[in-house]
């Protein structure tokens, strides 16, 4: 049987920030600290999810889809890694 080991995580906060996050707990029905491991749960998925991502403008788009659409030819190192590998794998 596998159980689970809850870890604490304090912070030490002003009454103002305290009284602030009370009442957004209050408001969606949590206790505070559920309402805090939520919230900041949320966060850390959404900068996860947003460092996964990759931007390009739309200028780095045009560049990206041009170059899969009209591919460069191979030059000599291509070429070779492609005879290497051949040779190699069969």
């Amino acid at each position: 049987m596998i159980t689970a080991k809850n870890e604490r995580i304090t912070a030490r906060v002003s009454e103002q920030v305290k009284d602030t996050l009370t009442t957004a707990a209050d408001i969606v029905g949590a206790t505070l600290n559920q309402f805090l491991i939520q919230s900041a749960l949320e966060k850390a998925e959404h900068i996860i999810e947003k460092d996964k991502n990759i931007h390009l403008s739309h200028k780095d788009a045009q560049v990206f889809f041009n170059a899969l659409d009209n591919p460069p030819e191979p030059n000599i190192k291509l070429k070779n890694a492609f005879e290497n590998y051949k040779n190699k794998i069969g």
